[in-house]
This record gives C-alpha cells, structure tokens and sequence, in this order.
C-alpha cells in the first residue's frame, strides 16, 4: 500500500423529510384519465392495479397544502446537519437539486427566483457569506450530478464541506387526467460530503455522467393537460413511458458500467445499489441488463433497497432518501457495513444518465 494520501469526498451526514400524506391508489378510484385527448374507457379499478403491476407503486407521498419545495428542503438540510453534528456555518456550498421551484398548491406556477439552495440558507438561518448556495436542474439524475460537482469542488481543495439536497414536490405539477401522475410524489433528502485525507480509497471513487438530448430530449417534456376540456393554459409533467423505458433499459446499463470500469471496482464487490426510484419493473430489468454486461446471468439477492412501493418517485430526492433510510437501518434486510462499495445511479429528462461508485 503507498504512503500518499489522497483526498476523497465522503459522506459524514444524511436527513430526510417524508410526508405524512400517503396517496393510495384508491385515491385515484374517482380520477377520469384520457390519453392524449382521448378518454381510457376503461374500469377505473383495473387501470390503476394494472399501473400497480407495471411500476410496483402502491402509494406515494404528497406534502401540506402550506409548504413548498424549499420549505422541506429546508427541513432535510437541517435534518442532515445535525447527523453530521456540524456547526451550519462550516457548509461551504449548498447545492440544491429539483426541476420545478417552489410552487404554492392550486398554481401551478413556479418560482426560481432566488434559487431555492439561496431559500434553504435563509431558512437555515446561515449568515457565512462563503457557503454559496446554488441549484442544479438535471432532471430526475439531479441529485447524483450534484454529488459529482461536490466531489470536483471538495477535490480541487476549494471546499471542505459541502451538502447536496434533492428536494421536489411533483404533485403541484401533474396533469389529474394522465394516468401517469399515479408515478410522481413529494419528498426531499440531503447528504453532506466532507473532504477527507486517506491512504485508500474512501467515499466517492468514480463517475460518470452522459447527456442523450439530440435523440431522446423529447421523452419528458412539459405540455397540456390530456383532458380536451382543460383550457388554464397550465403545463404539465409529460412523458413518453414506453420509449423511455426502453431508453433506459438499453442505455442505463453502459453508463453504470462505465462508471464501474472506471473505478476498478469488481462488480461482485458492490454491496448495494441505490438506483432512482422510477419504475419498479425498470429498475429490476436495468440490473439484470448490467449484470448481463458482465457475463453474469443473476443479479445477487438483497442488492438493490426499493422504497418505491410505499414512496413513490420523487425525482431528485428518491437516491438520496434511499440513502438515509438505508444508513439509518430503517428499510428491512440492508444495512451498510464500513468498507463496502455502492452504487448510485440514475436516470431522467434531459435524457441524462449519471453513476457514482462510492465506498463506506
């Protein structure tokens, strides 16, 4: 083993904020969907246990009436300060991972102005004028790519602390008519990486990002609402599910292995796969794909913790909830053991796909 240190950016405290508003799918029984114009005449019971089979979502999570997006960021952030047991004012940046701003129930109306990393520091109360505070807007991939930009910042020695929030609230922003709002739920996550000197290698250890725009930028857009009748002018959350799965089915697989060749990491040495919570039956097919890569016909049991069936996808803060859960013992089966390698990865519009090899 060599006597050089190296720097490395490692996770030193994680918070999160779920909402206590859990959307069955009964919560659907009296929602009329059309598709593209055109009304699904179909058993309002059937299509929603059918959409239950394909994504593996039973309930999802939708914040207070009386809070926005910066709000429960807020609330992960301090969450996470006080696991850390730092002092607020060591954070030398804040970066702020969403899509859509705060946006106040019955609106549908966005603010990003400030950023909303600017919102969380005020809420926090942090005076130190060099904790910039800064979003990042990259699709449902955010949070990851965030993660990326603070191993850069913590790496180049112009930062010693630096925390990451994926926060959103994607119920203010979908269509009731398209069966697809049945996929999207509020809930926001930090983590805080610290820059720590070690003879091996420790936290972050490689990654890799990639952009599809030019072919597949058009797969979730923004767009009216499906009902003919709805004339607000509002736009909606809009994306093409098929084409999108099998986007990343296909691509999601090489960008990860990318990432792992990258870090010289054995794919049998990773321990726990943190992969975006977007589709249940997706993500399971993304793995066995990747594993696939590798020659290898089965993807080891107890790799992958999901919190989908109960949380929903809530875009940017889904890895990082994830995340918390798992370190805090609080998903049955996984705990994170000191010295095990992990993977997060994600995938979302744009059409971005990013991976981080990470070790505990």
């Amino acid at each position: 083993m060599s006597n050089k240190t190296n720097l490395y950016s490692v996770i030193t405290g994680t918070g999160s904020f779920i909402p206590e508003n859990i959307i069955s799918g009964d919560s659907f029984l009296n929602s009329v969907f059309y598709d593209n114009g055109a009304l699904i005449d179909k058993d309002i019971t059937e299509i929603i246990k059918k959409f239950s089979e394909i994504t593996e979502i039973n309930e999802r999570r939708y914040v207070n009436d009386d809070v926005v997006n910066s709000d429960i960021a807020a609330i992960a952030a301090q969450n996470a300060i006080i696991d850390a047991g730092i002092d607020k004012e060591e954070l030398d940046h804040i970066i702020l991972c969403h899509n859509f701003g705060d946006i106040e129930k019955g609106t549908n109306r966005t603010t990003m102005i400030p950023a909303l990393a600017a919102k969380v520091k005020a809420l926090l109360g942090i005076q130190n004028p060099d904790c910039v505070a800064y979003d990042i807007i990259f699709g449902c991939p955010g949070w990851v790519q965030g993660t990326i930009q603070a191993d850069y910042l913590l790496k180049s020695g112009d930062a010693k602390k630096v925390m990451v929030i994926g926060s959103e609230t994607l119920s203010r922003i979908v269509d009731p008519h398209d069966r697809d709002t049945m996929i999207f739920s509020d809930g926001a996550a930090a983590v805080i990486f610290e820059a720590k000197e070690s003879l091996e290698p420790v936290g972050i250890i490689a990654h890799k990002s990639q952009t599809f725009a030019a072919t597949y930028g058009s797969l979730l857009t923004m767009g009216k609402s499906y009902n003919p009748n709805e004339l607000s002018g509002n736009s909606y959350l809009k994306m093409n599910g098929r084409k999108l799965y099998e986007f990343a089915v296909i691509n999601v697989p090489q960008v990860v292995k990318k990432a792992i060749d990258k870090s010289g990491v054995d794919i049998k040495d990773i321990k726990t796969v943190f992969i975006h919570q977007a589709n249940g039956k997706m993500d399971h097919a993304i793995m066995k794909r990747l594993f696939k890569l590798y020659d290898l016909e089965t993807v080891p049991e107890n790799l992958v913790p999901m919190t989908i069936s109960w949380l929903g996808n809530s875009s940017v803060a889904t890895i990082p909830t994830l995340i918390d859960l798992v370190l805090k013992n609080k998903v049955e089966g996984y705990e994170i053991v000191k010295g095990d390698y992990a993977l997060f990865a994600s995938v979302g519009a744009g059409m971005h796909i990013n991976a981080v090899v990470y070790r505990f």
